[in-house]
């Protein structure tokens, strides 16, 4: 047996190939299939079968399109109301694929019909565990309703279990989430690989014996999640077809330049560094990078017109990560030169500093936005800074305070959209690109864990 990983970190998920040397499964497949296909090209076999842990809440999945392009089962939990033809499997089925032997194992908890797949060849085994059990953590219990959450945590704490008593303790684990998925319960190990044992010596949900302490823990530490999410399910119960990847014909300048005046979303991709110091006026920054889907997904009205602005390779990216989200053929305007893209349009500029620049420029009367999460705040925070998390900026654009404001973030990234937000919503700012971690040495006065101000 072998495993072949297909790692999708802008969106901190795996897929996997699995093989005998002849034939494969696939489990969890993004929606860009051409990754998976050209890894089974390269190992030279053949797809015969694709599984689903779960109906997934943070991608699109490329199952269903897959299995149709190769003529594949395609194996879905049977309790899942999807709208296309699958093959239904249930708790303790198995199934050949070739030499391997595939068994489901029910493990409710991230979802209500999650599967976990136990893949072994007669010498070794491996463990799928999709959303269940991670790499020091399990999957968030909180993603279907509000009024299941309790429920799905307690089902966790017992699927988790039952999933590593019915594999072996030297069986290697393959989870689709936890590598920065959103989907994970809190902070992974960090680990690029891991077992069942040591799963077992090290996991919070095999390691505490109070399964009623290891609900309130869990639930206590959910942090926010994407605002997309509550539509990817949704889009996964349909079969959803292949990714859009080609990349549409660039805008002229008369469009984008239209497309400015009347306020549509035109999101520059080039670094924030570039964007502060010259961007056209009415555009926002969504530095392309593994974080760039995620909070475009979070943050704008997509189903909206969009227009992505950027060196051709960043465009190619980005059109591919939206793809992951349903978000398709985007329209476009390729190139770096602002004024060369809308030679008519008004360029805009904005002050970005570090932590000195605060210190040195900062009024009494000026207000420090601290736009990371609520959690993040609670832990440690600038004196006086008011929290308005980056995922509702705009939908509380009227609590934030006249004048000038100096925006930061744990690392810079997240500040720079803010800015770039607020700063096409008419606001005086300036870019804190600067780490967090930075402030206090820097001489910046901090509050510390405990009670915070609202």
């Amino acid at each position: 047996m072998d495993v072949i990983v297909i790692e999708t970190p802008q969106l901190g998920d795996r897929s996997y190939l699995v093989h005998d040397g002849e034939v494969a499964l696939v489990i969890d497949p993004q929606r860009d299939i051409d990754r998976v296909e050209a890894a089974a090209r390269d190992a030279r076999v053949r797809i015969t079968h694709v599984a689903e842990t779960h109906l997934h809440n943070d991608y699109v999945t490329g199952g269903f399109a897959l299995a149709r392009a190769h003529g594949a089962t395609y194996l879905v939990n049977a309790a899942e109301p999807v709208q296309f033809d699958r093959q239904p499997i249930t708790d303790g089925q198995t199934v050949r694929v070739g030499s391997l032997t595939v068994k489901a194992v029910a493990t409710p908890g991230h979802t209500h019909n999650h599967l976990s797949f136990i893949v072994d060849d007669g010498e070794q085994q491996a463990v799928f565990s999709g959303g269940s059990l991670l790499y020091g953590s399990v999957g968030r219990t909180d993603l279907v309703a509000p009024a299941d959450t309790v429920g799905l945590t307690h089902d966790q704490y017992s699927s988790v279990r039952r999933l590593v008593g019915e594999a072996a303790v030297d069986a290697s684990l393959f989870p689709t989430h936890g590598f920065g998925s959103f989907c994970s319960s809190g902070p992974a190990s960090g680990a690029g690989s891991s077992t069942i044992a040591e799963q077992l010596a090290a996991n919070h949900a095999l390691t505490d014996p109070d399964e009623d302490h290891f609900v309130r823990e869990l639930i206590a530490n959910l942090t926010a999640y994407p605002s997309y999410y509550a539509h990817m399910a949704e889009a996964n119960a349909r079969g959803p077809g292949p990714a859009e990847l080609a990349v549409p014909e660039s805008l002229d300048a008369a469009e984008l330049g239209r497309r400015l005046a009347d306020g549509e979303w035109v999101v520059d991709l080039r670094q924030r560094v570039a964007f502060a110091h010259q961007h056209l006026h009415g555009s926002v920054s969504f530095e392309y990078g593994n974080s760039f889907s995620t909070y475009l997904g979070w943050l704008l009205p997509v189903r909206e017109p969009l227009t992505l602005v950027g060196s051709r390779k960043d465009v190619e990216n980005a059109v591919r990560d939206l793809s992951r989200l349903g978000i398709d053929s985007p329209d476009t305007a390729v190139g770096t030169d602002p004024h060369g893209l809308a030679p008519q349009a008004r360029l805009d500029s904005y002050p970005r500093v570090g932590w000195d620049g605060v210190l040195a420029g900062r009024a009494p009367e000026d207000t420090v936005l601290d736009v990371r999460r609520a959690d993040e705040y609670a832990r440690s925070r600038v004196t006086g800074a008011l929290n308005i998390p980056l995922h509702d900026v705009l939908p509380r654009l009227a609590e934030v305070p006249a004048g000038k404001l100096w925006v930061h973030c744990a690392s810079g990234y997240r500040a720079g959209i803010a800015a770039s937000l607020l700063h096409r919503a008419g606001r005086d700012v300036v870019h804190i690109d600067a780490s967090f971690h930075d402030a206090g040495t820097a001489g910046m006065p901090l509050d510390r864990t405990g009670s915070a101000p609202n």
